[in-house]
């Protein structure tokens, strides 16, 4: 499999100040990663990377289009996606990552792998429940969707129990 060189950032040879990276993310990074949600994909990763002394700021920006299942109908569509992310690298002894905001390096480290990062950010900016926006407002003529409407309208006349019937006949007739 293809490594991602493209995401490496030799930050030995950059002047202290911010410097500005561009990616086009497409659906071979995901591959990569082997996260196969998305049928289509078409984002723009920003990446501000401010050298200081001894540490590094790093503000992560994507947006774009992603292609998705709908999880009530599965029918693809596609997903407005942005995402940012901040994120802190300073040097220590040893690689760490637990803190979510602060990423430490060893002291002798010459370049850092931001794919991981990026990665990340765009699969968290994806809404856990992905509705396409046809039924939201209507438009979407599907087969499942009018099948799921026909099941739930039959459920809805067969979960009212007779007894409850009776009971709300009761309350109607009541006079206050």
């Amino acid at each position: 499999m293809k490594d991602l060189k493209e995401f490496e950032i030799p930050f030995v040879g950059l002047k202290l100040g911010k410097h500005y990276f561009n990616y086009q993310i497409d659906i071979k990074f995901f591959e990569y990663f082997q996260y196969d949600e998305f049928e289509k994909v078409d984002l723009k990763v920003e990446l501000e990377f401010e050298k200081k002394n001894n540490m590094f700021h790093l503000e992560f920006k994507s947006s774009g289009k992603v292609q998705v299942n709908c999880d009530l109908t599965y029918e693809p569509f596609e997903l407005e996606v942005n995402g940012n992310l901040s994120l802190i690298v300073k040097f220590g002894e040893e690689f760490n990552d637990d803190n979510d905001e602060i990423l430490i390096i060893p002291r002798n480290s010459y370049q850092l792998d931001i794919s991981q990062f990026i990665y990340e950010m765009i699969v968290l900016s994806i809404p856990i429940k992905r509705v396409h926006p046809g039924i939201e407002d209507g438009t979407l003529n599907s087969g499942v969707l009018k099948k799921l409407k026909e099941y739930t309208d039959k459920e809805q006349k067969e979960s009212i129990d007779p007894r409850w019937e009776k009971l709300k006949e009761l309350q109607s007739n009541k006079k206050i």
